[in-house]
């Protein structure tokens, strides 16, 4: 069962003050034109009617862009077509992205007008030096001031960063995580880098001045940035670009996505191998050879504990020769399992025995 809905709107480059080396927003979102009152106020109402769930709290989410750099007016005329809904109690809360240095108090003074309760800053690295290489046009100082505004004016903090930017190394994603966690942020969304067609960034890869992770690089460096992040109790509730009609594999004659560590479930080989690791360092922790265990986990988790085409499956009993049993429970704490052993090495060669002497 949901807890939370969202709809997302769209607001592709309004406010947007350059084009970053890896960015194209249109191509990104899909969404090809700008956005008026009237298409609000219509996404909200094709949402609000095709929600299977009624008691659940609904978020209305502008994306795309930076929000806080459009002109006031349609920042306003944009925020009360959702908020018109807020007041009628059909929408919970509103929440923008935007850019670092797009924030100040009067801008957060008019968020609170509307009851925008959550601001995502896009700050994608806080090495000045990659952020000047990738023309993002601000500063690790501007990230700074932003968050510290943004948590002194109540609203809740999240940021948005990004792994395997050009000339960024897997420490300088390591220390942005660091920085990040050090501004308190209550959600993050981390990012691979990904080659879009129409930006600096395919010109750069095609002259082969930027080579972009691959897939497995991309998995283990989320990995380690998810470890920090949960470490602190930051939610991490994105892991690579949403899936859309021009958001998927380069194989794809209509996709966009040159290049890069693109996978349709690129979220789930991440918390897949977070799960082979915790139940790889259980198995060794037992100080027995195993041969056999069983696995109890809630279902949703189910996906995981078994990875992408059964991967985690696979790979214990090529590495380490032990066959799982999976076993659902819906009682069982989600994000949790408990490893225990249902045959040991022992156990199997006694069982062989067994039947060989019948």
């Amino acid at each position: 069962m949901k807890n939370k809905y969202i709809i997302p709107i769209f607001v592709p480059h309004l406010g947007c003050p350059n084009d970053c080396t890896f960015c194209n927003q249109r191509k990104i979102s899909g969404q090809m034109k700008n956005i008026t009152e009237n298409d609000v106020r219509d996404t909200i109402e094709y949402y609000l009617s095709n929600f299977r769930e009624k008691e659940v709290k609904i978020e209305v989410a502008f994306y795309g862009g930076s929000f806080t750099g459009i002109e006031p007016e349609m920042q306003e005329m944009l925020l009360g077509a959702a908020y018109d809904y807020i007041k009628e109690k059909k929408v919970h809360s509103i929440r923008v992205s935007t850019r670092p240095d797009y924030i100040d108090k009067p801008t957060l003074k008019r968020l609170k007008k509307y009851k925008v309760k959550t601001i995502e800053l896009g700050v994608q690295s806080t090495n000045d030096y990659i952020l000047k290489r990738c023309k993002r046009g601000h500063t690790y100082q501007d990230v700074i001031k932003a968050s510290k505004l943004i948590r002194r004016y109540g609203f809740v903090l999240g940021h948005q960063m990004m792994v395997g930017l050009p000339d960024s190394t897997e420490q300088d994603d390591i220390n942005t995580a660091k920085d990040l966690i050090k501004l308190k942020p209550k959600i993050v969304r981390i990012y691979p880098v990904l080659v879009i067609k129409g930006t600096e960034l395919e010109k750069e890869y095609n002259k082969g001045e930027y080579e972009p992770l691959t897939v497995n690089q991309a998995v283990e460096r989320c990995k380690e940035l998810c470890y920090m992040f949960g470490k602190k109790k930051i939610q991490v509730i994105r892991i690579g670009l949403q899936n859309t009609e021009n958001i998927c594999s380069p194989s794809n004659e209509n996709s966009e996505v040159v290049a890069g560590p693109y996978h349709e479930t690129f979220r789930q080989l991440v918390e897949a191998s977070i799960y082979y690791d915790t139940i790889v360092e259980k198995i060794k922790n037992f100080n027995t050879k195993v041969k056999e265990v069983e696995i109890i986990v809630n279902p949703q988790d189910v996906n995981n504990v078994v990875g992408y085409k059964r991967e985690n499956i696979i790979k214990l009993k090529e590495m380490y020769d032990v066959d799982v049993v999976i076993k659902q429970d819906i009682k069982h704490t989600a994000d949790k399992i408990d490893v225990i052993i249902s045959k040991t090495h022992k156990d199997f060669i006694d069982d062989k025995e067994t039947v060989k002497n019948k």
